[in-house]
């Protein structure tokens, strides 16, 4: 290596990418349903409690969206579209009865959280066995899911946002060990690199840069005195087995993660199949 090329790596890799907290204002939030008065109601109650981290903004308006209101997803775009709501609450399957098969959001969830850019916080179906977990009494331990956390301002600032007073957002990181393996194959057919030192070297950079931002997030909610706290879960895995794992070991009560892929109509592979996985607990979709 030359001695620019090394000054330039050396450089960069200085560079640090710090967390720059984005302003999120909620005043109105639109719950979006097909209940009878009766489940109406008790998913309202349920809504307003679990969410109740939102008391923070001043005035916050629940509107009430029913399945009397919109016959078609058509309907429904146009009824979100009159409320222009900061946030869209509803259930998995709504206006289906394919929440008994496990296998899909729905066709009006589906279309609904890619046609609007207005993030849409996502329930268990209400009918579901069980119905929604009692456990979930309020956003205390939020988990923050990206496939690149360094700089996603915006996502770990909806993370700060959700997470209640004095609980615990988890801000983290998987890089996808089978793709790490892929590309360790191929450097290893390569004689003039050392494959054991590259092996230690980006495994390392790796980890290492998604932490340095989660520590630059840390020093910013410490120096703002934001009442809650922070931890890191950085690492190599398999992306769904991992996450799973992840929300059961911290007893998460809410998962925040980007499901829009730029170029893209379609919700990112890597999301719609935790989307679809995750029945039992709240998503907030962006």
């Amino acid at each position: 290596m030359s001695s620019v090329d090394q000054f330039e790596s050396i450089f960069k890799s200085a560079t640090k990418v710090r967390f720059n907290y984005q302003e999120i204002h909620i005043q109105t939030v639109l719950l979006v349903n097909d209940c009878d008065e009766s489940g109406r109601n008790h998913l309202l109650k349920f809504a307003t409690r679990f969410l109740r981290v939102l008391e923070s903004h001043k005035n916050v308006d629940w509107i009430l969206l029913n399945g009397s209101d919109f016959a078609n997803i058509e309907d429904l775009l146009k009824g979100i579209e009159r409320h222009r709501p900061d946030l869209i609450v509803t259930y998995r399957h709504l206006h289906s009865e394919s929440w008994q098969w496990p296998y899909s959001l729905g066709e009006h969830l589906d279309v609904m959280t890619q046609v609007t850019d207005t993030p849409v916080l996502v329930l268990p179906h209400p009918k579901k066995e069980g119905g929604i977990p009692e456990r979930l009494e309020k956003t205390d331990r939020v988990l923050v899911i990206t496939d690149h956390l360094t700089g996603d301002h915006r996502i770990a600032s909806f993370g700060v946002v959700f997470t209640h007073k004095n609980g615990t957002l988890f801000l983290s990181h998987l890089e996808d060990e089978e793709v790490f393996e892929r590309y360790m194959e191929v450097i290893s057919k390569i004689p003039d690199i050392d494959s054991d030192l590259a092996r230690e070297k980006i495994r390392e950079r790796l980890i290492k840069e998604p932490k340095d931002y989660i520590h630059s997030f840390q020093d910013y909610i410490k120096a703002q005195n934001k009442p809650i706290h922070s931890e890191a879960l950085v690492d190599l895995g398999k992306h769904l087995t991992e996450y799973k794992t992840w929300i059961e070991e911290h007893e998460i009560d809410l998962v925040i993660l980007n499901t829009k892929e730029k170029n893209q109509m379609a919700m990112d592979g890597t999301a719609y199949s935790l989307v679809v996985e995750l029945r039992d607990t709240p998503l907030l979709l962006l």
